[in-house]
């Protein structure tokens, strides 16, 4: 792929003001209809992408670009999850200069295993942002050795300058065909047919410039027509989804748990559940805890018997309702990448990213072609904490419809728990079939050996904690059985 790039220079003739001043009218297109960009640009070290950034950035609005230069960075967690908190908003483009490429670009001794899992959450990564109309443009910059010694060499020699030569420079200078055999190999599979890498020669940096600015304008014309024929057309995903599996008709929820039965039991499993978190924190396992179900089902109340007896240190509880304006302007993922936490710590959803194929879809917040896509995009993104040494539970507790009026009554009627009923409350139980219709979809599309659905019986809340409590101790051991 590096040698096989042919007239290398196809706007060698145009002004780069010229080229500035056509960017800069289609990013305000973009804008107006909602088109966010990520322009990434990656390569050699030493290659003039700083010149290129400048150049591509010259004549747009400052409010709305932003450069972000990212480094190695091995600890953070989950890998992915930098790039997930720095996407623009519909609208705004945003350019990564070192980009999410750059730390594999730069590890000769990767394990392909472990490479093949960072490809997998960077596939994953693009194309859910390219279904949601953001356009992607990648652009590798190219320089032969003899030319990357005589920058690294001018960059040295100046004192205000010699900021610029790192590690990364030296490393790939003396080993570069090594390192070009290796980035060549990143760069063929990571090159799709609705993104493909722009392999730019920067012997001449001017020129090289001017290739960007030309290759960006046509990205841009190309997103906005698509996203023109998308909405205004319709074209849309193919739905073939015919439901086979009634998970949620055919639950027995008659188990039942006598309250001394229950004061027996619950405190030691509090201990114990306590202890595996420990556990789990000490061998460097992330612990993500997703609680689904019906309204008034009992989630909180089991995720509060869950953590009792926990140090408020090892937990977060994330409660997560309908998002804010700020969350509204990027992708729905957005608002869940930034509640992860940066340490083995044990998160804990009380609703989660599955509103997109619940609530979302029912009250159409969500177009059917947004909540299609989204079982694939959130179980890869499971699969992507996962690999990243996660132990990810979802737990989806359900109710029949008479316990639920007979809750729902109780609130209403308790000044203290009040605030627990809402009119949307009421307006979700007239939905009743379509919500399980949707939930059973939910449970068996997206049930993965390595992010199971556990379902619990929620009729008798006695049996529903301690259900809960039990599943997480036998994961978590499990899990740590698993590394041992």
């Amino acid at each position: 792929m590096l040698n096989s790039y042919k007239n290398k220079y196809q706007y060698r003739d145009f002004k780069l003001s010229d080229l500035g001043e056509r960017l800069a009218r289609l990013q305000r297109i973009a804008q107006a209809k909602g088109i966010g960009a990520i322009i990434i640009i990656d390569g050699w070290e030493s290659s003039g992408r700083g010149t290129i950034i400048k150049e591509l950035t010259e004549g747009l609005n400052p409010k709305h670009f932003k450069v972000k230069v990212f480094d190695r960075d091995r600890s953070f967690y989950p890998y992915m999850g930098r790039f997930w908190q720095n996407i623009p908003t519909y609208g705004d483009l945003t350019i990564f200069n070192r980009s999410y490429y750059f730390d594999l670009f730069n590890d000769l001794t990767i394990d392909e295993k472990l490479l093949e899992e960072r490809l997998f959450a960077i596939k994953s990564f693009e194309q859910t942002l390219y279904n949601d109309h953001l356009l992607i443009l990648k652009f590798f910059i190219d320089v032969d050795q003899a030319t990357q010694t005589e920058r690294i060499h001018a960059f040295t020699d100046t004192d205000y300058q010699s900021f610029y030569v790192d590690t990364f420079d030296q490393d790939q200078n003396e080993n570069y065909d090594d390192y070009r055999k290796h980035m060549n190999n990143i760069l063929e599979r990571t090159s799709y047919p609705y993104l493909n890498w722009h392999i730019i020669d920067s012997s001449k940096v001017k020129n090289a410039a001017r290739e960007v600015l030309g290759r960006t304008i046509e990205g841009f014309q190309k997103a906005i027509e698509r996203v023109a024929i998308r909405r205004e057309d319709g074209i849309r995903l193919f739905r073939d989804y015919q439901e086979t599996e009634y998970t949620l008709e055919n639950l027995d929820l008659s188990p039942t748990l006598s309250r001394k039965k229950y004061d027996a039991l619950k405190e030691d499993l509090q201990e114990e559940a306590y202890k595996t978190i420990l556990k789990l924190r000490n061998k460097g396992i992330y612990t993500t805890l997703v609680f689904e179900g019906m309204d008034a089902a009992g989630k909180d109340g089991a995720i509060e018997r869950l953590i009792k007896k926990m140090d408020p240190r090892v937990y977060t509880v994330h409660a997560i309702s309908a998002p804010d304006q700020t969350e509204l302007a990027h992708n729905y993922l957005w608002r869940f990448y930034n509640r992860f936490t940066q340490r083995p710590h044990l998160d804990i959803f009380s609703r989660s990213w599955y509103g997109r194929v619940m609530v979302e879809r029912i009250e159409g917040f969500a177009t059917e072609n947004e909540w299609e896509r989204a079982y694939d995009e959130m179980t890869e993104m499971e699969k992507h904490l996962v690999d990243c040494n996660s132990l990810v539970l979802k737990f989806f507790v359900m109710i029949d419809k008479e316990t639920q009026l007979e809750r729902f009554a109780a609130r209403e009627k308790d000044v203290d728990k009040q605030y627990k009923i809402t009119n949307e409350d009421w307006r979700n139980r007239n939905r009743w079939d379509d919500y399980v219709e949707a939930m059973n979809e939910m449970l068996v599309r997206t049930n993965k050996d390595y992010a199971p659905w556990i379902i619990i019986e929620g009729n008798d809340k006695q049996h529903a904690r301690i259900k809960v409590i039990k599943e997480f101790i036998k994961h978590g051991k499990q899990k740590l059985a698993e590394i041992e």
